[in-house]
């Protein structure tokens, strides 16, 4: 039978627990045996997302963020989930080096990260009722 497993966290929109995000879902990961540069490229994607939803999304005010796991074979999905703020511009957004918060030291490198760390990456969103970013990485033994 094909290998599937999901898991599900919901979190406060706390700086401290993109940590425990990141490292959630590394050990989720785990079972398909990924080598040490998947789990670093898994995590750092998913910092840059969990991220995203603190500063972007939330703009510092404590909220939920889900972060939802899905394994089917080889393929590991993630999906980060906030409802704050919105992107009024998803193409714009993801252009390199664009950021809303340049005056707090944003780069607007985070969903270059994040599209150069996973197989894919697809964006929703709708202004005043959140984002979701959704991330594949297919882990090849």
């Amino acid at each position: 039978m094909e290998n599937t497993n999901e898991m599900t966290i919901i979190f406060d929109s706390r700086p401290v627990n993109e940590a425990l995000a990141r490292v959630a879902v590394a050990s989720f990961c785990t079972q398909l045996n990924p080598t040490l540069e998947e789990i670093s490229d898994l995590k750092t994607a998913v910092s840059e997302a969990v991220t995203n939803c603190i500063i972007h999304g939330y703009e510092g005010e404590i909220h939920k963020i889900r972060v939802e796991c899905r394994l089917r074979g080889q393929e590991l999905q993630v999906d980060v989930t906030d409802h704050g703020a919105g992107i009024p511009d998803i193409k714009k957004a993801m252009e390199p080096l664009f950021t809303t918060k340049a005056d707090k030291d944003r780069s607007g490198m985070g969903f270059t990260f994040m599209e150069a760390f996973m197989d894919e990456l697809q964006v929703e969103s709708e202004v005043g009722r959140g984002t979701t970013v959704h991330m594949k990485k297919i882990i090849r033994r």
